[in-house]
């Protein structure tokens, strides 16, 4: 939040202090396209989560979880041999007309089940290799090692479609500020790394569910081509079915909301001739 401020303040700056070169642009967007690439947080609700399986049908409530940002160097963020360990977003888009635009996008997040943390329990385990056979009545158990190991870290990914429109605000020489908001859906995809109740760990890529979002963004454009994009995101993830094991019958479900904030550069072109 702090990059937005001082994005907003940097503008603000502009427009105080050169108000004689300041003009309001012609959005001329028609036919453009654009590309970028970033980083992203994000802030999690708790969740309840439903795990069935052959032995077992028991709900964990209020699982807190949280993201696991990469620790920043060079070379993990911007050598094309690791781009893709940070969470990142990545977005192509068009220009149906000078203001509304479509596009399609990765966002590749990252989620993890907090250790140690203790929650309510509902349900049966039975017939498993582990020291939690019995019937749970709204008591209080541990997340750890042993019971339960859950993480979408490769990650909890979203591939979606986003329609919006935008809006240029002003322009100051070959500096154009412009704003936009756009809703989306699409389907998640998560890698699940899973360790329940002693069975062997699952890692595997899996279709598990739906979301929906809205975004808010500001968008700073250098020589009508060159941009960097500040992004404030949230959405609503619903998959029901994440697999666990190994086994076609276990699986686990949850939803929850989440707030995301993201950094981006892109470049945009135009696709159409534009009349003289």
């Amino acid at each position: 939040m702090r990059i937005v401020f001082v994005f907003l303040l940097l503008s603000i700056s502009i427009w105080s202090e050169a108000q004689g070169l300041i003009t309001l642009p012609k959005s001329e967007k028609k036919g453009e396209m654009y590309v970028y690439w970033g980083w992203n947080r994000e802030w999690f609700t708790k969740s309840d989560m439903h795990f069935t399986g052959a032995e077992y049908d028991f709900t964990l409530s209020d699982v807190k979880a949280k993201d696991k940002p990469a620790e920043f160097d060079i070379q993990t963020y911007f050598n094309l041999e690791y781009i893709t360990i940070p969470q990142y977003n990545f977005r192509v888009g068009y220009f149906l007309n000078d203001h509304y635009h479509f596009s399609l996008a990765i966002d590749h997040m990252k989620y993890v089940v907090q250790q140690h943390q203790m929650v309510n329990i509902n349900g049966t385990i039975a017939g498993t290799e582990s020291d939690y056979n019995r019937a749970y009545n709204n008591e209080q158990i541990e997340i750890k090692p042993g019971f339960l190991e859950l993480e979408h870290t490769d990650g909890l990914n979203y591939g979606h479609l986003e329609f919006g429109r935008f809006d240029d605000l002003f322009k100051y020489k070959k500096v154009v500020l412009g704003a936009t908001e756009s809703v989306g859906t699409g389907v998640y995809f998560p890698k699940t790394d899973a360790h329940l109740l002693g069975n062997l760990r699952h890692d595997k890529y899996h279709v598990s569910g739906l979301g929906i979002n809205t975004t808010f963004a500001l968008n700073l454009k250098f020589y009508n081509h060159i941009f960097i994009q500040s992004e404030l995101k949230f959405g609503y993830v619903n998959m029901p079915d994440i697999k666990t094991t190994y086994s076609n019958k276990d699986k686990a479900s949850q939803s929850f909301y989440f707030t995301q904030f993201n950094v981006t550069a892109g470049y945009s072109f135009q696709t159409k001739k534009k009349n003289k």
